[in-house]
């Protein structure tokens, strides 16, 4: 009996798992990676820690046109069974309070190692540094053309990610085949990104924690508390990659997006203007800018000084009116927003693939049998926490299960 002939397109996260579950005794199962090595993504997930999953997956962590089309696979695959299949291979995982999984080497080099290990134990063919060039159907059979072979296979799979991080094999590939065969693409958008905007250069390299808003109307109290950093080019850090799918989306219909910083979060309005009253009282011939910097890193006392005009003020100078207008502006510092830092930044890549032309069970497209989609290249976008990573491995289990069967969809 012939053997059924399987082509993974791309050696990520979704393309691993769906080889390790597509492959058995009646296939032949073959990834393309343009990369000269599998798993670029996954070797620097958590600054090489290899934030491999999260424990904690919901729909409302994800971001896409339609996420109702999440709600089988997150049933079907959780963490208790993803764990389950690493423990199998020999790969042991740690939960942090926060969902965050992390193996316990702590190191992304021994995920890959182990997965790598796998795949050759299973006879799984890998052709590193061949990207593919052209998909085609004819009768039912898939041709593949890449940079230095072409054959024909049964069933195919698009995992070659999204447009994101171009340095770790990011494109349009996986979306110009999906548009070949008539699927529909949602509009791509930078997210888990830095965003642009002019900063003054006293605040260049500054850190500090802050509560970071979008005034977007449509995105209207979505907030994120973390770090915060101050650049060349405009603001990084934990809470602006939060936050920057929603300003990168909303960027796709807009010229700018108004962004709030609450600076010192952990307080509250009254007391720092009773607090900052106090101490105006009690050491008067201060400048105002030393009133601040007990608060704040001193560049950042800097600049609101010069904002506001009070450089040359000192406490006896200000009222409570003055007082009220410093925390108000600490408290929401205003910055226009224009543009992203770009997809080269971009840990993911929004938008995709339409998900109502694939099935929610198999991932398998509905408008070409046996033609089969994974991970970043679908319109399923996750927060920042191992959800990209898991969502790719859950689709590569659903897409690889479905492509081991002998019946051809």
């Amino acid at each position: 009996m012939q053997k059924d002939r399987i082509a993974i397109i791309g050696g990520g996260a979704g393309g691993i798992m769906a080889a390790l579950f597509a492959k058995n005794s009646s296939n032949q199962v073959d990834i393309y990676e343009k990369n000269q090595a599998l798993g670029k993504k996954i070797s620097i997930s958590g600054n090489g820690r290899c934030n491999i999953f999260n424990a904690n997956l919901k729909r409302e962590d994800f971001f896409g046109e339609d996420l109702s089309f999440l709600e089988f696979a997150l049933r079907e695959y959780d963490f208790s069974k993803f764990r389950r299949f690493c423990e199998d291979l020999g790969l042991f995982l740690k939960v942090e309070k926060d969902g965050k999984v992390y193996p316990l080497s702590n190191q992304a080099k021994s995920v890959l190692a182990i997965f790598d290990r796998a795949l050759k134990e299973r006879d799984v063919n890998i052709f590193l540094s061949n990207e593919v060039l052209k998909v085609e159907q004819k009768e039912g059979i898939f041709e593949v053309v890449s940079k230095d072979k072409k054959a024909f296979y049964d069933k195919i799979l698009i995992a070659c990610g999204g447009k994101s991080a171009p340095n770790l094999g990011g494109g349009e590939s996986g979306y110009e085949i999906a548009k070949k065969f008539g699927h529909k693409i949602s509009p791509l958008y930078p997210a888990l990104v830095q965003l642009e905007t002019k900063i003054d250069k006293v605040l260049v390299g500054i850190k500090t924690k802050a509560k970071v808003s979008i005034m977007d109307k449509e995105y209207r109290g979505i907030s994120f508390t973390n770090d915060l950093l101050f650049t060349k080019y405009g603001l990084s850090g934990f809470g602006i990659l939060d936050i920057s799918p929603y300003v990168s989306k909303a960027l796709l219909s807009k010229e700018s997006v108004i962004l709030s910083l609450n600076l010192l979060p952990d307080f509250e309005r009254s007391f720092l203007e009773d607090k900052f009253l106090k101490i105006s009282k009690k050491y008067p011939k201060r400048e105002v800018v030393q009133l601040l910097v007990g608060f704040l890193p001193l560049q950042i006392a800097k600049f609101l000084v010069s904002k506001l005009k009070l450089e040359k003020k000192t406490l006896q100078d200000t009222g409570v009116k003055t007082i009220k207008q410093i925390v108000a502006t600490l408290l929401d510092l205003r910055f226009e927003v224009k543009n992203t830092h770009g997809f080269k930044y971009a840990e993911v890549c929004g938008g995709g693939v339409d998900v109502s032309m694939v099935d929610r069970k198999i991932f398998e497209s509905k408008l070409v049998k046996n033609l089969f989609f994974a991970g970043e290249v679908l319109d399923i976008t996750g927060k920042r926490g191992g959800y990209n990573l898991a969502f790719a491995f859950i689709s590569g289990y659903l897409s690889g299960k479905a492509m081991a069967t002998r019946d051809k969809f």
